[in-house]
């Protein structure tokens, strides 16, 4: 795959953080891997409000109710990833 030099600008502590991380390996490969899964969630949070689009289409609105279970499910499940349960362990 082609690569591209570009200059970014970033969190000083971040920054930080992710060359402790990534150790020896490359900084660019972290970043790029980063960047990556980041675009297959948009490209995942796109597709899946395509196909909220074309339910609506076909069906109708949503009832509000279950727009609210599905909001609050997806909060549970942010929130019990970003305070580390569910985490998967390296090796």
């Amino acid at each position: 795959m082609a690569k591209e030099k570009v200059t970014l600008t970033l969190d000083a502590e971040q920054l930080q953080e992710l060359r402790r991380v990534a150790g020896a390996r490359s900084l660019s490969a972290a970043v790029d891997n980063a960047v990556a899964a980041h675009l297959a969630k948009w490209r995942h949070l796109a597709a899946v409000d395509d196909w909220l689009a074309e339910l609506e289409r076909d069906h109708g609105p949503v009832p509000a109710e279950p727009l609210e279970w599905a909001a609050q499910a997806v909060e549970r499940w942010a929130s019990s990833r970003s305070s580390g349960r569910g985490r998967r362990r390296a090796g």
